[in-house]
């Protein structure tokens, strides 16, 4: 006996200028995208972001990004995820929710995800710290259709955007969230272009440890350049923590090596070439120029950084 065919997953194929939507997001990055659908005219039907937390030192939960923004929009907010099944949207729009979105959610709503990188490659959780910290000259923002692998749905559309040699992962972030909502109100507005397959060898982007942030100085100074432009690398000086907040690849003259972690001046000896530090932040005080910290700390002849 045949078996009778079950119902159709919805799908984002052929899907013309809808405007009922769901919003599912959480950080900072989330918000200029939620900010300029409402802009755009589409109507937000529900708000999807996580429960309230400790931020920081505050004793008291704090909402999300997201949940602040929906808000100030006057717009409907949930933090249960089943809300969305009666809420009336025809597509769901996912930017760095941070929540899995279970099996049966999908099969009702059709979603789309503004993911920050090009598919395949930085599949997951930190796509653009895994693109500096490789060296990549360019990454981009994709627009996807949400299924159930992570990161493996079939692409709407792309956009690339190249990494500029001393560019920071906040400023790489600021600028593939622009992108990437020009891309997705191009495509809400337009109609959905009909997915393609992802092509190519996918590779992952595992959140970042604290541990990758601690700077190595047997390492060359190129890669250890990169760990500074995630923003939170940092060594030990002194048996304190000290954060480097900026810096910049500088060679050593021909035959003039230099021991990893010994300081001359603010110039660290690295495993090839040398980093000299711009901005720095000890253990206990505000951030200030590296000119400004090795003057006070007057390290001396043998002290070495990472020690």
């Amino acid at each position: 006996m045949a078996r009778r065919p079950g119902p159709k997953k919805p799908t984002t194929a052929g899907c013309k200028k809808l405007t009922a939507l769901a919003f599912f997001g959480t950080p900072d990055v989330a918000v200029t995208p939620l900010r300029a659908l409402h802009s755009a005219g589409h109507d937000i039907k529900l708000v999807v972001t996580r429960a309230d937390r400790r931020r920081g030192r505050g004793p008291a939960p704090g909402p999300s990004p997201v949940k602040v923004a929906a808000f100030d929009l006057g717009l409907p907010v949930t933090e249960r995820i089943d809300d969305v099944l009666d809420a009336g949207a025809e597509l769901g729009v996912v930017v760095a929710f941070g929540r899995l979105i279970r099996p049966h959610i999908l099969a009702a709503l059709p979603m789309v995800n503004l993911h920050f990188s090009l598919l395949p490659r930085w599949r997951g959780a930190a796509p653009v710290e895994r693109a500096i910290l490789a060296g990549d000259a360019e990454t981009g923002v994709c627009l996807m259709e949400l299924e159930e692998g992570l990161d493996t749905g079939p692409i709407h559309g792309c956009r690339k955007v190249t990494i500029e040699p001393e560019e920071t992962a906040d400023e790489l972030r600021a600028a593939l969230v622009e992108e990437g909502t020009d891309l997705l109100l191009q495509q809400l507005r337009d109609g959905l272009t009909p997915p393609v397959p992802q092509h190519g060898t996918p590779t992952y982007a595992a959140k970042i440890e604290p541990a990758e942030l601690q700077l190595d100085w047997s390492r060359p100074a190129a890669e250890l350049d990169r760990v500074v432009r995630l923003g939170r690398a940092w060594t030990m000086f002194r048996a304190r923590r000290l954060r480097v907040l900026r810096a910049r690849v500088v060679a050593l003259p021909s035959g003039h090596p230099a021991q990893p972690g010994a300081l001359q001046g603010f110039t660290v000896g690295t495993g090839h070439d040398a980093l000299e530090l711009l901005e720095v932040q000890p253990e206990g005080k505000l951030p200030m120029a590296a000119r400004e910290w090795h003057n006070g700390a007057r390290p001396v002849p043998g002290e070495l950084l990472g020690e």
